[in-house]
């Protein structure tokens, strides 16, 4: 399946709220997703990532041209200011045809070239195998499991400590 990463633009606010609105994927993000997404939701989004920054570089998913899902790595303060972490989602109709695997490698080979860092992590859902297996066949390897550290929908669940060192990193 054809995909490209690609900077935000506002003409994506249509596509990017249709894929969005999906309990599907906002089951598995953090509550600042909305539930319903709506394109004022999106327009708001893609106001505040229409640009990178020192900190942060983030893409629109772009499936045969329209704005299907989003990823970005996000560099750390503190202690933590070597390190970065990277989100993402993609639209429900693209899942398993290795869009966000691809997507994953390309958004670190742009992260390690331009950020200031050495080390790309995730945290999904531990209950979310579609996400994990794809930060696997993207080069992540699986530090740990955190157990009952997630609180969402009421319910307590696992999630998962996923890393990738630029060292190591075959893609760059």
């Amino acid at each position: 399946m054809q995909f490209e990463l690609k900077k935000w633009e506002l003409g994506d606010a249509e596509s990017v709220a249709q894929y969005a609105n999906n309990i599907n994927i906002a089951d598995f993000l953090r509550n600042g997703f909305p539930l319903p997404y709506t394109a004022a939701d999106a327009v708001s989004y893609i106001h505040g990532y229409e640009s990178d920054t020192p900190e942060r570089i983030c893409r629109a998913i772009a499936v045969d041209g329209l704005a299907s899902g989003s990823i970005g790595v996000f560099v750390r303060e503190d202690v933590y200011a070597k390190s970065a972490e990277i989100g993402y989602w993609l639209g429900e109709p693209f899942w398993n045809k290795g869009v966000m695997t691809s997507a994953i490698r390309q958004m670190c080979s742009l992260a390690f070239e331009r950020l200031p860092i050495v080390r790309i992590y995730a945290e999904p859902f531990a209950h979310n195998p579609g996400s994990c297996r794809a930060l696997e066949k993207a080069g992540f390897t699986l530090e740990g499991v955190l157990k009952n550290s997630i609180f969402k929908n009421n319910r307590i669940y696992d999630s998962c400590i996923y890393a990738l060192l630029k060292e190591s990193f075959p893609f760059l």
